[in-house]
């Protein structure tokens, strides 16, 4: 269990150490070929230092990589402004994010497909600009109106990932309390619940329900979000939010069982079909709410 770009060192570097062995090098001839020091392969495979861009370029021409999807993710994880993802725009706003929630953003931009489990909020990727002011105000402290403006235009285009060429798939478990919790009053609320059943219509977003009925179920530990790629499944992580940081979990057991978990919570959740009625009687009851 590490931070954000510890795993994306460790990962990086795994994947580097398998596409050397899959050319048939030793780390040894690997540095001759580039012309470094051998102990400089060893450290980047094994993450235990931060990895250039421009020396993740070298290795990928060194053996013999020219599929464009992954030299992007390569690239992406070594942390390259330039690695052709989703991202770009993150880049204008580095001064003011966390490096924790940049980590997250690049993953996201980097990812295929997102799998979440949501017991408190509407997920990021899907939150109107009210709604995304509101739970922003209430989740950062002491924020002034111009951090806060810019927090939510950092929220609304990270949403771009759902139209991008190809989207981001997006499969989410909402509990059913974040449809109850009334979140910067009924006409945000009822808003937000009818940009739900907007998305929901997307081929690429999966929404389903877990309504109170269920019970207890193991999605009472807290959210969590799976991410995975296209290009490799062994680049897939899970990532768990504090307060104050982010988690990730890379290890093979720690992903089966949140898959595991996941699918649990899939299976005692409203379908996709029953799930967009619901919401969408649950957005005309705040409607007539709202003045």
């Amino acid at each position: 269990m590490q931070h954000g770009p510890a795993v994306r060192r460790r990962k990086l570097g795994a994947e580097l150490r398998a596409l050397r062995a899959r050319f048939g090098l030793t780390s040894g001839e690997a540095a001759r070929l580039v012309g470094w020091h051998q102990s400089k392969v060893s450290r980047i495979e094994t993450g235990t230092s931060s990895t250039k861009p421009a020396d993740v370029r070298l290795l990928l021409d060194a053996y013999g990589v020219t599929d464009p999807q992954l030299r992007e993710l390569m690239l992406a994880l070594a942390g390259s402004a330039d690695s052709g993802g989703r991202d770009h725009w993150v880049h204008a706003y580095r001064g003011v994010l966390p490096p924790a929630y940049r980590d997250f953003i690049s993953l996201e931009s980097q990812a295929s497909a997102m799998r979440t489990l949501e017991t408190t909020v509407v997920p990021g990727l899907l939150q109107t600009p009210e709604y995304a002011r509101a739970v922003t105000r209430a989740a950062v402290e002491g924020v002034d109106e111009e951090q806060l403006d810019t927090l939510v235009e950092v929220r609304l285009a990270r949403q771009d990932v759902l139209r991008a060429e190809p989207p981001l798939e997006l499969n989410a478990v909402l509990d059913e309390a974040v449809l109850r919790r009334e979140v910067g009053g009924p006409e945000v609320m009822a808003r937000q619940l009818e940009r739900l059943v907007e998305a929901a219509r997307l081929p690429q977003v999966r929404l389903q329900v877990l309504p109170f009925t269920a019970g207890a179920h193991i999605g009472v530990t807290g959210p969590f979000v799976i991410f995975s790629f296209s290009s490799t499944s062994d680049l897939d992580v899970v990532v768990l939010d504090h307060l104050t940081s982010s988690l990730y979990l890379e290890r093979k057991e720690d992903l089966q069982a949140y898959t595991e978990a996941f699918n649990a919570l899939r299976a005692h959740a409203l379908s996709h079909e029953d799930t967009v009625d619901y919401i969408a009687a649950t957005a005309d009851g705040a409607r007539k709410e709202a003045p």
